[in-house]
């Protein structure tokens, strides 16, 4: 059964998807067999539409979002209005089923960390309960650092691996830009394993992964035959 990362965020609209679909495509460039999951969506499915074109996956849609809410709401907010159930082993049920034949395995929340699925019940608890590492997805600008330490502090409470943060919308023009990263890790004792610059193409952001190696961290054991070759051959290995 292949690794699977949850990508959750410090709020919403802040690159989860993009960036996700970033590692997944920079995951496939290797040589590895990737798997993408929505577990839920608020307001259409148009994450995994955006998942299965860009990747082109053989998944159906059901198979990557397989509970859909029709509002644009927090999902404790949807099933209120729309009468349905979150139903958690369900969703376990379908990320093993991609695992199965997976690689690797991206599981994008929604919103940020303690965004609503149940009474008392939040994505934080979501990723306790499929017991997997995560990867924060982060503001790079001013008002980042109180966002994302509370987000870190709801993870380590619930004992969440934290694999490392990438913070998305480097422009420059804010001079906290410079140290947030810094002070995000000397406080969390977490490390930022990205950055990724403001209004980047795919390509271009899929290129800035692959520079800074993040896919290393997140798979520090290569998981195909291919990844092997590359990593050996970067060591000045030989394979026997």
């Amino acid at each position: 059964m292949g690794k699977a990362y949850f990508i959750t965020a410090t709020d919403t609209g802040i690159g989860k998807t993009f960036i996700a679909a970033g590692l997944g495509f920079a995951a496939q460039s290797k040589g590895l067999n990737v798997g993408i999951s929505k577990p839920i969506s608020c307001g259409g499915i148009e994450d995994a539409v955006f998942y299965k074109n860009k990747l082109k996956l053989k998944d159906s849609i059901d198979d990557i979002n397989p509970v859909k809410f029709k509002q644009p709401l927090s999902p404790y907010a949807a099933m209120k209005t729309e009468k349905k159930k979150v139903n958690i082993a369900r969703i376990k049920r379908s990320i093993n089923n991609l695992r199965k034949d997976r690689d690797i395995v991206l599981v994008e929340g929604l919103g940020g960390a303690m965004a609503p699925i149940k009474r008392d019940y939040y994505v934080a608890d979501m990723i306790k309960a499929l017991q997997m590492s995560c990867v924060v997805i982060a503001r790079a600008g001013l008002g980042t650092i109180n966002h994302t330490l509370m987000t870190i502090d709801e993870l380590k409470k619930r004992k969440i691996r934290i694999v490392g943060i990438i913070m998305n919308g480097f422009d420059g023009r804010e001079i906290s830009q410079r140290s947030n990263a810094q002070v995000i890790e000397k406080l969390s004792g977490i490390k930022v394993i990205g950055k990724i610059k403001a209004k980047s193409s795919f390509a271009d952001m899929v290129k800035q992964i692959q520079k800074q190696r993040i896919l290393n961290t997140l798979t520090p054991a290569p998981l195909s035959m291919k990844w092997r070759g590359e990593a050996e051959r970067e060591r000045g290995g030989v394979r026997k």
